[in-house]
């Protein structure tokens, strides 16, 4: 199927030929880092190297506008996911008055009104908190287009979830702000972040909710095996080369062997992929979500099952595959209206949408579903 390469708008053009110089000049975010005095992130240029030969030919003059927003950490934002059992009124008027405005600013097809996130448009952090035992935070920092994949969900009171690879555990901490469910299972194969990934849900969940969670350090490989057909809703935000951080590694010999284990990656996520179809009950959804641009962890992903959709030795498999593709019009109407806030999810594939970062607009994510 032929890809569409993506054009940025002219005004982004107009922006990034003022703000950028030739290649390795600093851009103006990270001018005024220095002029601030303010300790600046080192790009390991053997990573930036590494991207600009990927993404120029995957995503064509798109790239530019991509580029500026990775290498300039000034350019961030971060969004406040407002927790509803303990947030206070009192930290919704400071939010205000700091600048910060609802992310959602339409009604949506699903958008439970339990779910309250903030942002601003002013690149930076809001302050975290810090974690205290027997004390709920009141709010998550996140990057607001992680909250795309909980979204595309539609959890519903009573369901069955499944986030196969949770830590550190923003995302199951989205899904309790949607919904009650009958049961959620939040696995991490890692011990360090799944040990990670259990401090924070003790951070934001009540005791009685606690109890309707269960915490594992499964394979996601073997999850599909291990129960089949069970989940009505499984989240798989797969292990991925992490574009953001990869490109700030501090030890260059490591940032050189992700890149040569990053063609591995893909292999890894199709195996999760098919485990969290097995683990789906009849008419359940999945969605496969990352944090990187790489076609080949993300549409490639998908297509792979969709040529190989009797390899998955999933019953009814053509019904299956169905799940995967994200193209109702229902959806494409509530991300079209944030568009202002997360960048537009432009279409690549029928299964793939990129939220691609932009000036002015929180961080990206990829979206499959």
């Amino acid at each position: 199927m032929r890809r569409r390469l993506l054009r940025a708008p002219a005004r982004l053009r107009r922006q990034l030929a003022a703000s950028c110089g030739p290649r390795g000049a600093p851009s103006l975010a990270q001018e005024r880092l220095k002029s601030e005095g303010k300790p600046q992130k080192q790009i390991c240029q053997v990573v930036l190297d590494h991207f600009e030969k990927q993404y120029m030919k995957e995503l064509g003059e798109a790239w530019s506008t991509v580029r500026e927003v990775l290498t300039s950490p000034l350019c961030w934002q971060y969004a406040v996911l407002l927790n509803k059992f303990s947030f206070s009124s009192e930290l919704k008027n400071n939010l205000r008055l700091k600048g910060y405005r609802s992310l959602f600013q339409e009604t949506l097809p699903y958008l439970p009104g339990s779910l309250k996130c903030y942002i601003s448009r002013t690149p930076g952090r809001f302050p975290a908190q810090k974690h205290q035992i027997g004390k709920l935070k009141e709010y998550y920092l996140l990057n607001a287009a992680s909250l795309l994949p909980v979204l595309a969900l539609e959890i519903k009171d009573g369901e069955r979830i499944l986030d196969m690879c949770a830590a550190p555990g923003g995302k199951s901490i989205a899904m309790l702000q949607c919904a009650w469910p009958g049961h959620l299972r939040c696995n991490e194969y890692d011990s360090l972040r799944s040990r990670w990934l259990k401090q924070t849900l003790e951070s934001f969940i009540p005791e009685p909710l606690m109890n309707l969670i269960t915490l594992s350090e499964l394979d996601g490989r073997q999850m599909g095996d291990l129960y089949p057909e069970l989940y009505d809703k499984v989240l798989l935000d797969a292990p991925c080369s992490n574009d953001r951080s990869w490109l700030f590694s501090s030890d260059i010999q490591q940032a050189t062997l992700r890149l040569i284990q990053r063609k591995e990656l893909s292999a890894l996520q199709v195996q999760l992929l098919r485990s969290a179809i097995k683990a789906l009950c009849p008419g359940g959804s999945v969605v496969y979500s990352t944090c990187t641009l790489s076609k080949a962890e993300n549409s490639d992903v998908i297509s792979r099952h969709g040529r190989n959709a009797s390899a998955f030795g999933v019953k009814g498999s053509s019904q299956l595959a169905q799940t995967l593709l994200y193209g109702e019009e229902e959806r494409k109407f509530w991300l079209e209206a944030i568009r202002h806030n997360i960048p537009y999810p432009h279409k690549v594939m029928p299964e793939d949408f990129r939220c691609l970062p932009e000036v002015d607009r929180t961080f990206a994510m990829v979206l499959c579903d």
